[in-house]
């Protein structure tokens, strides 16, 4: 499938503009823009601009608020919940994790369950949000249910990711940001739009059974846990992603489980919900609350050169350190251009044309 090469500050002129076209306002549209295209610049196609047009279609349907009033319902000196109002969770996430690292500021960790959200785009964005100020950041959230647990033909949970990203001193951060499914859903989508199999772990179809139908979602499949199966680990998969989604939504009143809200806007909405909206989890840790912070980034750079210099198997040169691709890949990507497939271009002519808003592809 074709792609083309878009130059990143053309497409956040373009995002920028789109989100100020649905109500938000010019600070709201800037920071749903930054958060929406760092995940092209880091090279995790699957939740960046080609997720615009679900963004869109999900006010349309009445389910995200433009201008939300985001505001804190519970709190504690080291603890707080947030109300999202129906936001996007492009704003509303990285306003708790401020809150988050405010608290941490004041008392030495800070921990902020999110209610009523909507996708917040990459975990990773969020957490290193924390690594400006000396501090560990922490970033998950649930998602619609698309996971069958181990042993299980029913999709009761999300591909929940979770991000970690600790700083270091003269080494780039480590980031850890992963679903915990064995591939997120984005890329299950990238997949179809390419025509192309799934490798064996990813999904199940409808009985249970293992395939490589890419479409196999639409027929009763499931994505599976990270580990494919019970033999490969999938329980530990299941419990991650299951840890996730309390943390989230159990522990801020949002939804959870199968009621959680589908992405995609003509999906039905579930019966019986039992919370509000999508729930998120953020944590934020200063490091001279454990241990002076130069000492620590010391060890931290000790750390990493040590694992990159680790033997290596026939073929490979180097060890990889959690964020090292998608950071070598935003180098790239911010001078060189993020490439879009054919179908995501056209979902953007689309909008551009509806919106009456100028879409420059070179």
């Amino acid at each position: 499938m074709a792609e083309t090469v878009v130059r990143y500050e053309n497409l956040v002129e373009f995002t920028r503009q789109l989100f100020q076209s649905i109500g938000c306002s010019a600070a709201d549209a800037t920071t749903a823009t930054e958060v929406l295209l760092s995940a092209d610049l880091r090279g995790i196609d699957s939740h960046g601009i080609a997720r615009l047009s679900g963004y869109i279609r999900l006010w349309e349907a009445g389910r995200v608020n433009a201008t939300p009033s985001i505001r804190i319902i519970h709190e504690t000196p080291s603890t707080a919940v947030v109300d999202g109002d129906s936001g996007l969770g492009l704003v509303v996430a990285p306003y708790a994790m401020k809150v988050a690292m405010q608290k941490a500021a004041q008392v030495g960790t800070g921990w902020v369950s999110v209610q009523n959200s909507n996708h917040y785009g990459i975990a990773g964005w969020h957490a290193m949000m924390a690594l400006e100020q000396e501090m560990i950041g922490i970033s998950m959230t649930n998602a619609s249910a698309l996971v069958a647990p181990t042993f299980s033909t029913e999709r009761l949970l999300g591909t929940n990711p979770i991000c970690v990203a600790i700083p270091a001193g003269e080494e780039p951060a480590f980031v850890a940001d992963m679903a915990t499914t064995t591939a997120a859903n984005g890329k299950l989508e990238i997949l179809q739009r390419k025509n192309l199999e799934a490798p064996i772990g990813w999904i199940q179809d409808a009985e249970g059974k293992p395939t490589t139908d890419a479409h196999s979602l639409k027929t009763g499949g499931a994505l599976l846990p990270l580990g494919g199966d019970r033999e490969h680990g999938s329980h530990k998969g299941y419990a991650l992603g299951a840890i996730v989604d309390i943390f989230s939504a159990v522990l801020s009143g949002a939804n959870y489980g199968p009621w959680v809200p589908p992405f995609p806007a003509y999906v039905p909405m579930p019966t019986g919900m039992p919370g509000k909206g999508i729930g998120h989890f953020f944590g934020a840790m200063r490091i001279d609350a454990f241990r002076p912070a130069a000492d620590f980034k010391k060890d931290m750079d000790n750390w990493i050169r040590r694992f990159r210099s680790a033997k290596t198997v026939p073929g490979e040169t180097s060890v990889l350190v959690p964020g090292d691709p998608e950071r070598e890949l935003e180098s790239v990507r911010r001078e060189q251009g993020i490439p879009l497939l054919d179908p995501v271009i056209e979902d953007l002519q689309s909008l551009a044309q509806k919106f009456s808003i100028p879409l420059r592809l070179a």
